[in-house]
């Protein structure tokens, strides 16, 4: 099994996932392996008996997408913000990205202040996440937003834009980039990385144990998260601290900051009316519980948050799955002994 795994994620490799590589906007990924591995039975909710089984190799963002990226795909797409991926309290909120907007509708300009640029963005709805996702799909297109930029992709919006018209939205087959779904995003958050196995920490920092919120100079002892605890781990102006500060507090697929800085969308419909949101923010005050494995919540899609960001996941096409699916098969009968 370990080499047909192995295989597997070597065959990822080759069928890459190229398009970061020719943009403007690099979303560092790291590789969530270990395909068909059983998800955790411990904490089920609303009716869903496990989470973080993922039977397919993907890429998950290693970061939060930041002010800079964001402010990147603004200035892409948003020279007439048709669909309000900006919300002015980006720049004048007290816990803002400092994404400023300049100009008159038709030529908008935006920019970001230098010290906040590596710093999650916040005030992004779920829509605004899938029309950046789709962005990416399409290979990071600079015009009006429209079905070849923002409106179609990896999700069909065509101008959806309420709550009502953004719930039935769903992940295309033939996606690329994506919102993670919560499976991707569980596994990829506390899932051990120990092969195809049922094994999760409760803590997104490789840990059981609950995380503290300290920020270490020089070096992060390991097990810290960005969240309020009494206080906040930085204060005025930031609150949200640079994407892997806490630099020994990875999960152990490699990703920062899945617990705390900002909460995180994920793809299910929750309560009938809300989007998923998991991992806790900067400012929440079931703290550490809204960082555990157990807590699982949401809000309306069209909402925008100070304590709300995304991450992205990167996915195989189906092509590549059946490659992938060609490439365990072949060496299995290469295992298999011979019967002559």
């Amino acid at each position: 099994m370990f080499r047909v795994t192995s295989a597997l994620v070597t065959l990822a490799g080759i069928f890459a996932w190229s398009i970061n590589v020719r943009a403007g906007v690099v979303i560092e990924t790291v590789t969530v392996g270990n395909p068909g591995n059983p998800g955790d039975t411990r904490y089920p909710s609303g009716g869903v008996p496990s989470f973080g089984g993922v039977d397919y190799v993907y890429n998950i963002g290693k970061y939060e997408v930041t002010a800079g990226q964001y402010t990147e795909f603004l200035n892409a797409v948003a020279a007439t913000d048709t669909y309000g991926l900006y919300n002015t309290i980006m720049w004048s909120s007290n816990w803002p990205s400092k994404i400023q907007r300049s100009g008159s509708s038709g030529s908008y300009t935006y920019s970001v202040a230098p010290d906040w640029a590596d710093r999650p963005v916040n005030y992004v709805s779920w829509g605004d996440a899938a029309r950046f996702c789709n962005w990416l799909h399409n290979g990071q297109p600079t015009g009006s937003q429209e079905l070849s930029t923002t409106e179609d992709g990896s999700y069909f919006l065509d101008g959806a834009t309420s709550n009502t018209d953004l719930l039935p939205i769903t992940r295309d087959v033939d996606a690329t980039w994506a919102i993670p779904t919560e499976d991707e995003w569980y596994k990829a958050a506390y899932h051990y990385n120990d092969g195809v196995t049922g094994n999760y920490y409760d803590y997104p920092t490789s840990s059981d144990g609950a995380p503290s919120n300290d920020l270490v100079e020089p070096t992060d002892p390991g097990n810290n998260a960005t969240f309020y605890d009494n206080e906040y781990t930085i204060g005025s102006p930031y609150y949200r601290t640079e994407g892997g500060a806490h630099e020994n507090s990875d999960s152990p697929y490699g990703t920062f900051d899945q617990g705390g800085n900002v909460s995180e969308w994920n793809e299910p419909i929750l309560y009938g009316s809300d989007r998923g949101l998991r991992g806790g923010s900067f400012h929440y005050y079931d703290y550490p519980g809204s960082l555990h494995a157990h807590f699982r919540y949401g809000s309306y899609p069209s909402g925008e948050d100070a304590r709300v960001g995304f991450r992205v996941a990167e996915v195989p096409e189906p092509a590549t799955l059946s490659l992938l699916a060609v490439g365990a098969i072949l060496l299995a009968k290469r295992r298999q002994p011979s019967t002559a």
